[in-house]
């Protein structure tokens, strides 16, 4: 049965819900184009194509660059240890596509280490398929934050006159960036697209995200650049798939509400154990389950607003069109289903053959609405489950400690949350922080504190026998719960957060690493 959709039909992507596309996501490619989407005010500019052998940036190229460097007496020592200076390359600042693989490998970028990254970088191997729009737009909930994170990320840089300033102790890896972006002028022209009329769904957990930004940049006279950028990394490929995540779970109920002020009820079990045989593995991968089960319903409700923007001939660049939409679904006028009777006849009439499936895909949808909405869900429904589940599990770091999703390759062991150590090391340094105003200071915290704090702020939770929905639990779930404390302990004890040798329970505490007082 070949059902054909026009383009405007088929497309999924909505900016006003959420601004990525589907697809297998690399966090550093997100990076860059946000730090594109910073220096330009939400702007995404074309880069300027170039002729010849210009027209692609490999290695030989930035060696180049170090070369004329040399030469003009700006640095020294590259003629001595061009091996060295390749392997510094290859390994601290550039991206690359197929890394190792001789034959294949390519530059993406310059790795995003300064805001002007971006602006070396092959841009058809650093394609992150808007996820830095989303980000973008998250920053937006809170404007000083954007500016606070684009103030930092553009130290060592004067825009005035396109030097490097010293001023600040620039690291040895952002100077050798800087010196390349310098020399290696692409060149870029203006577009008009621009994010800036367009506000979060989820403007709560958009907040939250900034919060956690504001947070790390306190340490950013305390801790490496690079590192502070790991944590960055780290953070905002969380936030995004806890943003992802969330909407799943709320955008049907906001269109059944009409409204985006709904309650928060969303958490998830984490598994801290490591081992996919642990007690608390099969809650944590019923959860991940749940999420998948969920998946489907969003897809409709993301068509649904789609057509309805279509129908009132509404575009997706200001969030004002998608409250009207909602409005529309909850309140249908008298002629609503009208539009869709004559799309819905344009479907059935240019089928040749098997009409009786499609009549009997929809006999149990009351409107023309509904009919219609089934049938794109038929077309393209499967194809946007399999990618979600794609996008979510590169969002969510899975199988890296810098994540909270894993899977073994058996089909005895399927998703499931877990919380890696690196991701681990980034809510303890943003959780240790107090504000006081304006200001934050650092205090020490109990391990009950800390899980208490990682699950009202992000809905994770690790000793869920408080939690309503494990309140008759049996046995078995109060021991996966004790196991999980006890791992939970030892994976702060790996990253030095945590020391117990004391018998003093008063001594017991997460210190932090870094402190600063008001």
């Amino acid at each position: 049965m070949a059902i054909k959709l026009n383009k405007e039909e088929s497309l999924f992507r909505n900016e006003l819900i959420f601004a990525a596309d589907a697809k297998a996501v690399n966090i550093d490619n997100t990076l860059v184009n946000l730090f594109m989407l910073l220096k330009h005010n939400g702007i995404r500019p074309k880069q300027r194509a170039r002729a010849g052998s210009k027209s692609f940036i490999d290695i030989d190229n930035l060696k180049s660059v170090f070369r004329k460097l040399e030469s003009e007496g700006s640095i020294k020592g590259y003629s001595d240890y061009p091996e060295a200076v390749e392997l510094w390359i290859r390994s601290n600042l550039v991206n690359m596509v197929f890394r190792g693989n001789a034959d294949k490998e390519k530059i993406s970028s310059l790795r995003p280490i300064h805001l002007e990254s971006y602006r070396v970088r092959n841009a058809a191997n650093t394609r992150d398929y808007n996820t830095a729009d989303q980000v973008y737009l998250m920053l937006g909930a809170n404007p000083t934050v954007k500016e606070d994170l684009k103030s930092f990320l553009m130290e060592g840089w004067d825009q005035t006159t396109n030097k490097i300033d010293f001023g600040n102790g620039l690291d040895v890896d952002s100077s050798g960036i800087l010196n390349i972006v310098k020399e290696v002028k692409p060149g870029f022209l203006q577009s008009k697209s621009s994010l800036n009329q367009i506000r979060p769904i989820l403007q709560k957990q958009a907040e939250l995200f900034c919060d956690d930004v504001r947070r790390l940049l306190a340490y950013k006279r305390l801790i490496p650049r690079n590192v502070l950028i790991d944590y960055l990394k780290t953070i905002i490929s969380f936030n995004l798939s806890l943003y992802i995540q969330k909407l799943i779970h709320f955008l049907p109920r906001i269109i059944e509400n009409g409204t985006t002020e709904i309650e928060d009820d969303w958490h998830i079990v984490l598994d801290t154990t490591d081992n996919y045989e642990s007690k608390v593995a099969k809650i944590a991968s019923d959860d991940a389950e749940s999420l998948n089960n969920k998946i489907y319903d969003y897809v409709k409700s993301t068509f649904q607003i789609n057509a309805v923007l279509r129908r009132l001939k509404l575009d997706k660049n200001n969030s004002d069109n998608l409250f009207k939409a909602l409005k529309v679904l909850q309140e249908k006028p008298a002629d609503f289903d009208v539009y869709f009777e004559t799309h819905w006849d344009n479907f059935y009439n240019s089928l040749e053959e098997d009409k009786f499936l499609i009549e009997d895909m929809v006999k149990y949808e009351d409107t023309y609405f509904d009919k219609y909405i089934e049938v794109i869900l038929k077309v393209r429904g499967v194809y946007q489950y399999k990618y979600h589940i794609q996008l979510i599990d590169n969002l969510s770091q899975k199988n890296n400690e810098r994540g909270f999703m894993a899977q073994t390759r058996s089909r005895k062991n399927p998703r499931r949350f877990v919380l890696g150590t690196r991701l681990l090391e980034t809510l303890v340094q943003i959780l240790v922080l107090e504000s006081k105003g304006s200001e934050f200071q650092t205090r020490s915290l109990s391990i009950e504190e800390l899980i208490s704090r990682i699950r009202e702020r992000y809905g994770l939770v690790i000793n869920g026998l408080s939690e309503s929905r494990f309140e008759n639990s049996d046995l078995q779930t109060h021991l996966a719960f004790k196991e999980n404390m006890e791992t939970f302990k030892m994976k702060l004890r790996q990253i030095g957060f945590y020391n117990d040798q004391s018998d003093a329970y008063i001594l017991q505490r997460i210190r932090p690493r870094y402190e600063f007082k008001i």
